[in-house]
């Protein structure tokens, strides 16, 4: 064959590509349009009382919805805080009932349109940062409870911001081939072997509580990895690790006391710890406002996942020694336990027996121990706070030391508390912390 006729059959072979690509975006989109029609529901008109009102401030809460859309110092629900993705920045839409720059004009089926089909009162398909692929099993009743609770603010003016996005995620035909992957519309389904109180739980983490959001690794295309439910993940962009909620040597409350668990929530501490990070501000802003039945729900969910086996401790015996890390261990320790000792022994004790109450012991903390040491490098950096909870007013905090203290410093106490005391970890190099900050 020629040199011409080969390049013609590789020209027709890219056409028919092309044309090919081009059929599959066209379905992908009818797909996505039709399908989602049915998922609508009847329009409606919700008949706002002070007690649905009421309700729907509640489920807003229990969404944590304000910790996005309400800017720091600005008019509640306005709007305005960008949500930092790898893909680009997307920006939080005005909630409020001002007619054109908030909802003023949505009626309670756009709302829950939104909600159950990630579509905007337009029809335009909107990101998933806004997390409907978990807000789609919010029951009808909750949303319109939440429709009239966002009718009851005061309508703030503040123009939305548009999306600053990477081509092509910044189109509507990228977002439409993403959703036809990996988003369905659905709706909760109690599970008729479980309790009421089980299956409200199921409903508030799976749903508003949208937990699997942070609590889940997430593929190349920002999905989340559905098939290890809370399985545990890197926040993107954020650089906190949300930890396994099914691993006992992570954050998993199989072995705890429900009690325990509904003191976490509420208060932000228990006796098996503290929160920090990320989590702190779910407390602050969501958790420590809900009922106790509820949270009682969430405890009784929570506990009945099934145990990761995978990332379960073994025995020591079994745990081979991480002969790449001996040596970088070897020169570390000497110098973390004397930066330990200046900077963090005074309140975490000499043998990081904590003090009770007030600083957590590090020896067999789980934090500290967990595979991935992201977390105890950012608390070294940047301190580690508790919420301020009406149940536990005035946490103890620990303060940052990135001002204070090099990367090769970090790494040092890190690896220490990671393998003193009986802990046993990896070791942190100062990429580790590079990376982590």
């Amino acid at each position: 064959m020629s040199a011409a006729s080969l390049r013609r059959a590789a020209a027709a072979t890219l056409l028919m590509l092309a044309l090919l690509v081009a059929l599959l975006v066209a379905w992908l989109l009818w797909h996505k349009v039709s399908g989602d029609s049915s998922f609508a529901g009847p329009d409606s008109t919700v008949l706002i009382t002070p007690q649905l009102v009421e309700r729907g401030a509640y489920l807003a809460r229990a969404g944590n919805c304000a910790a996005c859309h309400s800017p720091r110092g600005g008019g509640r629900y306005a709007g305005g805080p960008g949500i930092a993705t790898p893909f680009g920045t997307v920006f939080a839409g005005n909630l409020t009932p001002e007619p054109t720059t908030g909802i003023g004009h949505w009626s309670a089926s756009d709302f829950w349109r939104a909600i159950h089909n990630g579509r905007s009162k337009s029809g335009r398909l909107l990101y998933p940062a806004f997390p409907y692929p978990n807000y789609t099993q919010v029951r009808r009743e909750d949303a319109d409870a939440i429709y009239a609770f966002l009718r009851s603010l005061p309508p703030v003016v503040q123009p939305n911001r548009p999306h600053e996005l990477r081509f092509p995620y910044n189109s509507q035909a990228a977002l439409a081939i993403w959703r036809a992957l990996f988003f369905r519309a659905a709706v909760f389904e109690p599970q008729a072997d479980r309790s009421a109180e089980w299956n409200r739980g199921a409903y508030l983490v799976r749903g508003l509580g949208h937990c699997i959001a942070c609590h889940s690794t997430r593929n190349a295309l920002g999905a989340t990895n559905s098939d290890r439910e809370l399985g545990g993940g890197l926040i993107p962009v954020q650089n906190w690790y949300a930890p396994s909620l099914v691993s006992s040597v992570e954050a998993g409350v199989a072995d705890w006391a429900t009690d325990d668990v509904v003191d976490l929530l509420r208060t932000g501490t228990s006796r098996q710890g503290s929160v920090l990070g990320p989590m702190a501000a779910v407390v602050f802003n969501s958790t420590q406002h809900l009922h106790d039945a509820d949270l009682r729900a969430i405890a009784q969910f929570l506990q009945s996942l099934p145990r990761d086996h995978d990332r379960d401790p073994a025995p020591p015996s079994s745990l081979p020694a991480a002969k790449p890390q001996a040596a970088l261990l070897v020169a570390q320790m000497a110098a973390g336990a004397e930066i330990y000792k200046q900077h963090c022994a005074d309140c975490h004790g000499v043998q990081g027996q904590g003090a009770g109450g007030a600083y957590p012991p590090l020896g067999g903390n789980r934090k500290v121990n967990m595979a991935s040491a992201t977390n105890v490098v950012r608390v070294i950096v940047e301190g580690g706070f508790a919420p301020a909870t009406a149940g536990h007013p005035r946490p103890f905090g620990m303060p940052p030391f990135g001002h204070q203290l090099q990367p090769a410093e970090i790494a040092a106490v890190a690896s220490y508390v990671r393998n003193a005391w009986g802990n046993r970890a990896t070791a942190v190099s100062e990429l580790d912390v590079m990376r982590s900050r």
